[in-house]
């Protein structure tokens, strides 16, 4: 009996329809039609932002934007969307890249690109962060990338390795959802935060100047990340959902965005909740955010620094690649995030000197493909 072909992944897919066996080095037309391609979909999306932002931008976010700017930005991506797809088609045999791209340059110009009016009417109660997202790719993106090109640890790693797509609809609900995240994450953290809370250590953290609360807020978030990070990893029912992070097989800037929704808003409710409750200044918490919005993608990436003496104060990529990796001596070590003294403290550190892991992911187990089978694993049977 004949064995059954497989069926193809959306990643095969995208290869079979985009990829050929040319080479896709600088000057080969691969570069400029992937980027075609992300410029044509990010002006795309921005001007659909405009067209209707009281359901797909941020409020937070909406009233601050510099209008001008933002419109000129979108030409300007479109303008270059469409120069890097007419280059791939020059440059390159399989003129799918090119194609793409201009089609999606195309679509953004007959929306009104730039120019499109922004309608009148009421802000919306359900809304869709698609323009963090587009901001969220513009700046992690353009950091990252260039940054594993340029300094990376294993050099034949390319961007789209197993797992990309999947990793890359992760970052896009956690951008797109952010609403969602607001009303299961900090609505609660703030109210138990205001039950729990002590006035007198509220005063006492409120007297510190603002360096002095954010230098403490990256010590108590790390201390609770740290504990949170060990239950999942201790507790076999809260594992079923943090192994979803740990399915993870390559490591690159994307790898981070890899968390269950359940892993998501039980972590950072818990480690948002100290914070309230010690009464930090907002700007003290908002900066923490960005730094740890940063610092998350950081220490997952393809990015070998030699910063050795850096390495024992702050974490360095090394230090959570070995969270990571499969070999037995990486089990259940290096919980915190920013600070590995906490580690030390606590007897779970581990910096084998020189070494990386040889590889990554949850030994003998294999996540299905996409966000979404990925969202129901861990309530399946095993």
């Amino acid at each position: 009996m004949e064995k059954p072909i497989p069926a193809q992944t959306a990643e095969q897919w995208l290869a079979r329809v985009f990829a050929d066996d040319r080479p896709r080095h600088f000057g080969t037309g691969w570069i400029s039609g992937v980027l075609g391609i992300v410029l044509g979909l990010l002006a795309l999306l921005a001007v659909l932002c405009l067209h209707f932002p009281q359901y797909l931008t941020l409020p937070e976010l909406r009233s601050r934007y510099p209008l001008g700017l933002v419109r000129l930005a979108i030409d300007v991506g479109l303008l270059a969307a469409m120069a890097l797809a007419g280059l791939s088609m020059l440059l390159r045999r399989r003129k799918a890249l090119g194609v793409t791209g201009l089609a999606l340059a195309a679509a953004a110009l007959a929306l009104g690109a730039g120019g499109v009016e922004i309608p009148r009417g009421g802000a919306s109660t359900v809304y869709l962060g698609l323009d963090w997202f587009v901001l969220g790719v513009l700046t992690t993106a353009a950091v990252f990338v260039p940054l594993e090109r340029a300094f990376a640890l294993r050099r034949e790693q390319g961007a789209f390795r197993r797992g990309w797509l999947t990793d890359t609809q992760y970052f896009f609900a956690s951008h797109v959802l952010a609403q969602v995240m607001s009303v299961a994450v900090l609505a609660p953290a703030v109210a138990v935060g205001e039950v729990l809370a002590v006035p007198a250590a509220q005063d006492a953290v409120q007297s510190m100047p603002l360096v002095v609360q954010f230098l403490a807020c990256v010590l108590v978030a790390d201390l609770a990340q740290y504990w949170v990070h060990r239950a999942f990893h201790a507790i076999p029912f809260l594992w079923r959902f943090h192994k979803v992070h740990h399915s993870v097989e390559v490591m690159d800037w994307l790898a981070g965005s890899r968390l269950h929704l359940v892993d998501v808003i039980v972590t950072r409710g818990l480690v948002l909740l100290p914070l309230v409750v010690l009464g930090f200044d907002s700007v003290a918490v908002y900066a923490y955010l960005a730094l740890v919005s940063f610092h998350a993608v950081f220490i997952h990436a393809n990015f070998a620094p030699r910063w050795g003496w850096l390495e024992r104060w702050i974490a360095m990529p090394r230090f959570h690649h070995w969270h990571h990796g499969v070999e037995p001596e990486a089990r259940d070590v290096n919980f915190a995030v920013h600070l590995p003294m906490i580690d030390r403290w606590f007897g779970t550190y581990h910096m084998p000197d020189g070494r990386w892991p040889e590889g990554y992911g949850v030994a003998g187990e294999r996540a299905p493909e996409g966000w979404a089978r990925q969202l129901v694993w861990p309530f399946g049977k095993g």
